[in-house]
């Protein structure tokens, strides 16, 4: 009977102390580097961060720091160091990894002098003060408080859903092609990591258009297919989904012409966590993989200044390019208006007749030194893309990831924006789609439909919100528009709101215009779109599952237009449509929404 008391006393205990376990806050690691505004590690730095009470550490010789335990929530991080300005930056702790930061301290810079104390928040200002500081502990006085409202967060351009158009009044809708990816990427991302996905962050448009489709490959002179399938539609059984699919012409990569291609990678100081420079290096040795001996390879960094530290190089001779690759070390700001330049004029000084000229930027998007704002980089793009030199974007990071500025530079510089959240990505996007990723087949690719009113009573645009184009546009050979890679495919939905309950037969006419990929006078092409009354449930399952893609996007959004849409709709409808899956992003797009449903 003790025997028996002294067990039930163990299990007390142990259950209690499970539940003292399974209460605690979750926790994660605040980590960073702190350097000068040279770039340089700096040692020594006394590094706060405003827990109860404030936790404090100092910089070991590689400039570097480290809080574990952190409980999920909003930080500072502020460092300081005698004779330098201290820097204070506001964090978030949202999951295990927690929150990577590089901090920089301005040196020797003087300033007025106020008091703030620790017991209260600390305003955010962009103002130098002098102040002095009481705070518990050992904590000594600082002079040089430079408090800084540049604390790493993301950066996505504002946008609102398509409305409907009421047909009567305006029956034709123009946009450019957009076989843009990043979006996606991002997004499960940060869905993997348990984080809240900004609406702006979600342009349902990438999301569809990352995965494959079933289309034909062109059987004429035309560089791709066009199809259409019309159906009902999921989340308002009243109306009809139109999906408009354009099929690249597929290239074997062994007939791809020569490739002359500049690497122009950010080395400044916001790339050297993890997610960044190192992933980008691991990327850029799978590209360099698939490398021929006709290829070249030129390598130009940007930190506080621009500099070739690759001239280039054969495809062959792969050791010399992975050591310039290996030898990237992050550091210093980031003047990425000369970086592009000097990449343009390295890849016009070895540019190939007849090849592929490229260039491929890979950056976080903080560009703050030199050439910054959006209307000056666009400027500097718009004039570049002249050269028949196209730029491809690779978007990295999290915290501080600048994805308007980097996608307003791939769209203005005839080429594509992926985002890398792993060497997964980067396989898919190097190796597996190499051709689509590097060789254009058609630039400047306008679609316009013009939608019957007898049929069509109104219809909106799912997506593509910000490559909307004038209907004056479509024959204007001088307006840019979008481009389209060897094997890619382009996908974009209409919601339709029939004018009778039972509408069939032609309902819309499509008009496409391109140019070859150094043309300059447009391709014109036209199709017809048939509705033959199929429900929803009838449709192929691509339609099923780009519906549930679609539903998916309007959810993550709260669009407006979402009408009956839910996640239970959005799993059925891609379980139901997942196929054959050769390359499983079905399946993981499955998982991905399963998470999403647990999240809200």
């Amino acid at each position: 009977m003790k025997r028996l008391a002294a067990i039930l006393v163990v299990l007390t205990l142990a259950c209690t102390q499970a539940r003292v376990i399974s209460n605690e806050a979750p926790k994660g690691v605040v980590q960073g580097i702190v350097t000068d505004n040279t770039g340089a590690v700096l040692p020594g730095v006394t590094v706060w961060l405003s827990t109860t009470p404030p936790r404090s550490t100092v910089t070991d010789a590689q400039g570097t720091f480290q809080f574990i335990g952190v409980p999920y929530g909003r930080y500072e991080v502020r460092g300081e160091l005698a004779g330098a300005n201290a820097s204070t930056y506001r964090i978030a702790v949202a999951s295990e990894r927690g929150a990577s930061l590089r901090m920089t301290l301005l040196m020797g810079a003087v300033s007025e002098a106020i008091t703030v104390t620790a017991e209260a928040p600390v305003p955010w200002s962009t103002k130098s003060v002098l102040s002095t500081a009481s705070v518990p502990s050992t904590r000594t006085s600082y002079q040089y408080d430079f408090m800084q409202e540049v604390a790493p967060q993301p950066s996505y351009g504002h946008f609102n859903d398509h409305a409907f158009i009421d047909t009567k009044n305006e029956r034709t809708t123009t946009f450019a092609i957009d076989v843009d990816r990043a979006s996606y990427a991002n997004v499960r991302r940060m869905i993997t990591s348990g984080l809240r996905v900004p609406p702006d962050a979600v342009r349902i448009e990438e999301l569809v258009n990352y995965f494959p489709w079933s289309y034909p490959q062109p059987d004429g002179d035309a560089p791709f297919s066009v199809t259409s399938e019309v159906a009902g539609c999921p989340w308002k059984p009243e109306h009809r989904l139109l999906r408009v699919g354009i099929q690249g012409r597929a290239l074997e990569q062994w007939k791809m012409a020569p490739n002359n291609l500049v690497f122009l990678i950010d080395v400044s100081g916001s790339m050297g966590p993890p997610n960044r420079l190192p992933l980008l290096r691991t990327a850029f040795r799978v590209l360099v993989d698939e490398l021929r001996a006709e290829d070249k390879v030129s390598i130009v960094v940007y930190a506080g200044a621009p500099g070739l530290v690759l001239p280039p190089t054969s495809g062959a001779d792969k050791a010399a390019i992975l050591a310039a690759l290996d030898n990237l070390e992050a550091g210093g700001s980031t003047a990425g208006g000369a970086g592009i330049e000097l990449a343009y004029n390295v890849a016009q000084q070895n540019f190939i007749q007849d090849g592929n000229n490229r260039v491929i930027l890979a950056t976080d998007g903080d560009f703050n030194v030199g050439v910054s704002g959006p209307q000056a980089l666009e400027k500097l793009i718009e004039q570049k893309r002249k050269s028949d030199i196209f730029l491809s974007v690779l978007g990295v990071g999290d915290d501080n990831y600048q994805e308007d500025a980097m996608e307003t530079l791939a769209d203005k510089g005839n080429g594509n924006f992926f985002y890398l959240d792993s060497l997964a990505e980067a396989e898919k996007v190097f190796r597996q789609e190499l051709t689509g990723t590097l060789v254009t087949i058609a630039k400047d690719v306008k679609v316009q439909l013009e939608f019957d009113p007898a049929k069509v009573a109104s219809y909106r645009q799912i997506g593509y919100e910000n490559r909307a184009l004038a209907n004056k546009d479509f024959d204007d050979d001088e307006k840019d528009a979008g481009e389209l890679g060897a094997g890619h495919s382009v996908t974009a939905l209409f919601e339709i709101v029939p004018a009778s309950s039972d509408v069939r037969g032609e309902i819309a006419t499509l008009r496409l215009r391109y140019k070859e990929p150094r043309g300059a006078k447009s391709v014109p092409l036209t199709a017809t779109i048939v509705d033959e009354g199929k429900s929803a449930y009838e449709a192929s399952p691509d339609m099923q599952f780009a519906a549930a893609i679609a539903q998916f996007g309007m959810l993550l959004r709260n669009s407006p237009h979402k009408g009956t849409a839910s996640w239970d709709d959005v799993l059925s409808l891609a379980k139901v449509a997942t196929g054959a899956d050769l390359d499983g992003t079905r399946r993981e797009f499955v998982a991905i929404a399963e998470r999403a449903r647990r999240m809200r």
